[in-house]
């Protein structure tokens, strides 16, 4: 329910409001994930599946992996354009000062937005005199398998994919696809529509289970660094509803 009745408002009168993308792309993430894992429940209990059905299959788990990689991007652009917007405000003075430091720091940065995604999440951290993400850790180098990934998919080029033990190029370099499978081979179930002898990458690796671990691990991350920096994270009114299957 809208809190002013739009005809209460005059003609002259200006609503500001700032959006945020975050939530919409996460949720998106988790529906199309849900999505799919229902068509693959399906088949599982069926045997079978239609060409439309196959089809929708990969458009959800796409989306989802495209859109968490999205949520990630937009969930710290949208603090950092908090911070540096001296107009912001916040009901909250500890979360105002957090705000205030990260805007004094970052005057002294340039090109925020050219800065890689994971080093935008870091320096923030950094910025407020928090720790940064260990290279080591789980959710930190799940994200970054996430985020090459996506890059991966967004920049395509096609590319030779031989169906080999070796899956190298005749020139002795690896394909893209290879080295997502040593990463992720056991990161996560396999799409259940890949035939055996397709390779791990993008057959076996673009199912539900990959579309799954890019929306825990996105919100884990993120979730990790909200709490670091004592901030609320954009999220945290539906969390209980971003479900997966």
């Amino acid at each position: 329910m809208n809190k002013f009745p739009l005809e209460t408002i005059g003609e002259d009168s200006e609503i500001w409001f700032r959006d945020c993308f975050s939530v919409r792309y996460i949720q998106s993430a988790a529906l199309l994930c849900r999505l799919g894992y229902a068509i693959e429940k399906d088949y599982a209990k069926a045997g079978q599946i239609s060409p439309e059905a196959l089809l929708s299959h990969e458009a959800f788990i796409l989306n989802s992996i495209l859109s968490s990689v999205a949520f990630l991007e937009s969930a710290v652009n949208e603090l950092y354009s908090d911070a540096a917007d001296i107009s912001s405000l916040s009901a909250d003075e500890k979360n105002g000062a957090v705000l205030q430091k990260i805007r004094e720091q970052w005057t002294n940065e340039k090109n925020f937005d050219r800065a890689p995604l994971l080093t935008k999440y870091q320096k923030i951290l950094s910025f407020a005199n928090k720790p940064p993400f260990a290279e080591t850790d789980p959710a930190f180098l799940n994200v970054k398998n996430l985020i090459e990934i996506r890059n991966f998919l967004m920049h395509y080029r096609r590319e030779w994919v031989v169906l080999a033990k070796s899956r190298r190029l005749r020139d002795g370099h690896q394909t893209g696809g290879f080295k997502f499978e040593e990463t992720l081979k056991h990161a996560f179930k396999e799409n259940p529509f890949a035939h055996k002898n397709r390779p791990f990458f993008p057959d076996k690796c673009l199912g539900h289970g990959c579309a799954e671990w890019a929306v825990i691990n996105s919100l884990v991350l993120t979730g990790e660094f909200f709490s670091r920096l004592g901030l609320p994270a954009p999220y945290d009114g539906i969390k209980n509803d971003l479900l997966t299957r």
